[in-house]
């Protein structure tokens, strides 16, 4: 595996939207710091559901996005989707929580699944791109930085699989805001997931 793409974008307006976005990506040359909250220079506008130290990198693996591009029809630019990162032979489909991805210095670790939201149907020009993204399942992945560092296209990626039982990104976004069963509850808490969504079922498990 390696690095296709380092893409960050700008506060912009989006048609429909009174608040300005970071969504608007583009692949950058030359190196770009990684530290603990993200790519240096890479905006996030609303911190409330976006950015932070679990969420911090926003990756996409290049298999997901040649399946998006044929059933879209057309070719996707780095950055259409708001990822900061494409990683070349990676499947969506195929990463859990906990995954590692280890591109020289940097050390990334998977969190949770992308769970779409208007702003990104607003990006993509379709009101009914949530609906479709969801039904799609493949989502982006989100992860924390372990360890920061500098990065660049062309540089080779490491994937570390989580060694403990495996809460892949589809059933993350099949299974958001809903009650899990006591063995799945256990399997989630078990797992290296976003602290906003432990805190949620940990709630939920004492209601």
């Amino acid at each position: 595996m390696k690095i296709l793409a380092v893409c960050r974008g700008a506060p912009e307006m989006l048609p429909g939207k009174k608040a300005k976005t970071g969504i608007n990506k583009h692949a950058v040359g030359g190196a770009v710091m990684i530290d603990e909250l993200g790519l240096l220079g890479d905006a996030i506008c609303n911190r409330k559901h976006h950015g932070g130290r679990d969420q911090a990198v926003y990756v996409e693996g290049s298999v997901t996005l040649d399946w998006w591009a044929s059933e879209l029809g057309r070719s996707l630019e780095p950055g259409t989707f708001g990822e900061n990162l494409i990683i070349a032979g990676l499947d969506n489909r195929r990463v859990a929580v906990g995954d590692q991805f280890i591109a020289d210095d940097l050390v990334l670790e998977v969190t949770s699944a992308r769970i779409p939201c208007s702003t990104f149907a607003a990006k993509m020009g379709d009101p009914q791109f949530v609906k479709r993204y969801i039904r799609a399942g493949r989502p982006g992945i989100y992860c924390r930085v372990l360890a920061g560092g500098t990065v660049s296209a062309d540089m080779p990626v490491t994937y570390l699989p989580y060694a403990g039982a495996r809460v892949t990104m589809p059933e993350m976004m099949a299974t958001f805001g809903r009650r899990l069963s006591s063995e799945d509850r256990a399997r989630y808490l078990a797992a290296p997931i976003h602290y906003k969504l432990r805190a949620f079922i940990e709630s939920d498990a004492a209601a």
